[in-house]
């Protein structure tokens, strides 16, 4: 720091010493304000951005106002004005069942005249209407016969359940399932919403429910991940979340893995999967452990634990192009940096040349991307390494520059393999219901919990990337799965089912 109270030297040599004293220093305390610029702006993403919170609140004030507005023009019996922007109505879908009340004038003969009436045709006003679900009750009954001649007694078996001596059906556990880990409806919630139906569960009796029945479909998402790691490229990736650390009332930092399996971009036919597992910290042996058994390539970001499982040559890394991107696009917004937004533009283009190579063979692939990306990708490392002597290696753009330079060199793969993509956005697309999920759940209560929501997670949002219902196809599972032999429960996967 510079003594302010010092006079300025007379001597030449001192004084040009004392001007690049104070230059230093400036230059110190230019980079310290944008760093702390930088740091402000994320904070403020964080707070107030798109994927906050903030986003949800005005979306809940948007809808009050839009309820407002049509409550008072009921009220007024305004005309009802159509917004340029409004999305058309769509015809209600056929499937919906339809419920047909005729309303007549009740007379036979004409009110005018006396004569008779014949009908010339009709008007149909449909209405979409909102039945609540409903419990049923499975009275299973099983008559007790005794034999007239020898009095034997006979009587038909109990057919397994999915919780013996348990009173919930397969449907039922399968809505409770999706309602926590599709719909995020924390189990307390739920007890709350079937209360109003007159039905008393206790949160307690839904989270055993829950730990039974991952524990029943466990196999089930074994086999997935099987599928997954079969794969001749798999996509990585972690997320946080809270777990109740034992005996002591405050929780741990445990982590949630997806591992996914999606080749719908090169053309190929083989159903998409997502596979989860669950760890209670962020070790590098728990990713080493679930991957023991695969080799190929993993689309991945930049986490240290990963190095150990590319040492071996087994797996081989691929690189994610929106982490380098997202970098710039937060210094932009914090700075409006010029080199940023160029740098943003040229990662733009190798965008372009990705949507015209979807859905190609491999082969087609390659070609476009060498045609097209592969100048692009060389002129935009270049261009980044002729930026770093211009601006100060201790910036936050000094960062992003080194870090994509480091990631680039590990994502020039992509470009000559077709299987490959340029980012890992199908394992960040797998972590978005845990994070939407989060926000609803302080934590997981255990290990053992946690492993239940690594299960259900897998299982659910495997479903939905084929598209499956997967309250019907858990329904049906949950039914057949108890009796169902271990070295056939491939049979079961969702892209088997009929539903």
């Amino acid at each position: 720091m510079l003594n302010i109270n010092k006079t300025l030297p007379k001597d030449p040599d001192e004084l040009r010493q004392f001007t690049a004293l104070l230059l230093a220093e400036v230059r110190s305390q230019a980079v310290l304000i944008e760093k702390l610029r930088h740091q402000l702006a994320g904070q403020r993403h964080h707070r107030f951005g798109s994927s906050s919170e903030s986003i949800e609140q005005l979306q809940l004030a948007l809808e009050t106002s839009e309820i407002a507005v049509a409550k008072m023009t009921a009220k007024l019996r305004l005309p009802d004005e159509e917004p340029k922007d409004k999305p058309k109505r769509r015809p209600i879908p056929d499937h919906i069942p339809r419920m047909e009340v005729e309303l007549t004038t009740g007379d036979d003969d004409c009110a005018q005249c006396g004569g008779g009436l014949r009908r010339l045709g009709e008007d149909v006003t449909e209405e979409l209407e909102y039945v609540p679900g409903r419990f049923i009750v499975n009275r299973i009954v099983r008559p007790r016969f005794a034999c007239s001649g020898c009095e034997a007694f006979t009587q038909a078996a109990l057919p397994s359940r999915p919780i013996e001596r348990g009173r919930p059906g397969p449907g039922l556990l399968a809505h409770v399932l999706v309602n926590k880990y599709a719909d995020h409806l924390p189990l307390y919630r739920q007890s709350g919403i079937f209360e109003r139906d007159g039905i008393d569960i206790d949160r307690s009796t839904l989270a055993d429910w829950v730990g039974k029945s991952t524990a029943l479909l466990e196999p089930l998402a074994d086999a997935i991940g099987r599928h997954v790691l079969a794969g001749q490229a798999i996509f990585a990736d972690d997320t946080p979340v809270k777990m109740l650390a034992p005996g002591t009332g405050k929780t741990a930092t445990a982590r949630l893995w997806a591992y996914g399996r999606d080749e719908r971009p090169w053309g190929s036919d083989v159903p998409p999967a997502s596979w989860y597992q669950f760890s209670p910290d962020r070790k590098g042996q728990h990713p080493k452990d679930h991957l023991a058994k695969y080799q190929g390539w993993m689309h991945a970001d930049g986490y240290a634990g990963f190095e150990d499982l590319y040492r071996s040559g087994d797996i081989r890394e691929v690189a994610c192009m929106a982490h380098v991107r997202r970098k710039f696009v937060d210094i932009h917004r914090a700075q409006g940096s010029a080199i940023a937004d160029e740098a943003i533009g040229r990662i733009a283009q190798l965008y372009a040349v990705e949507k015209e190579a979807r859905g190609s063979p491999p082969d087609r692939r390659i070609e476009i991307r060498q045609a097209q990306a592969k100048p692009i990708f060389d002129d935009l490392e270049v261009w980044l390494h002729a930026q770093l002597p211009s601006i100060s290696g201790k910036s936050p753009l000094a960062g992003a520059i080194r870090y994509a330079l480091t990631r680039m060199a590990r994502l020039r793969p992509y470009l000559d393999h077709g299987i490959l993509e340029l980012d890992n956005n199908t394992a960040e697309r797998a972590m978005r219901s845990v994070a939407i999920g989060r926000k609803n759940y302080l934590f997981v209560g255990s290990q053992t919990g946690g492993r239940a929501a690594a299960i259900a997670y897998t299982l659910i949002e495997t479903a939905k990337l084929n598209g499956v219902d997967p309250q019907a196809w858990l329904a049906d599972t949950l039914a057949c799965i108890p009796d169902y032999k271990i070295n056939r429960v491939d049979d079961l996967l969702p892209w088997k089912t009929a539903l």
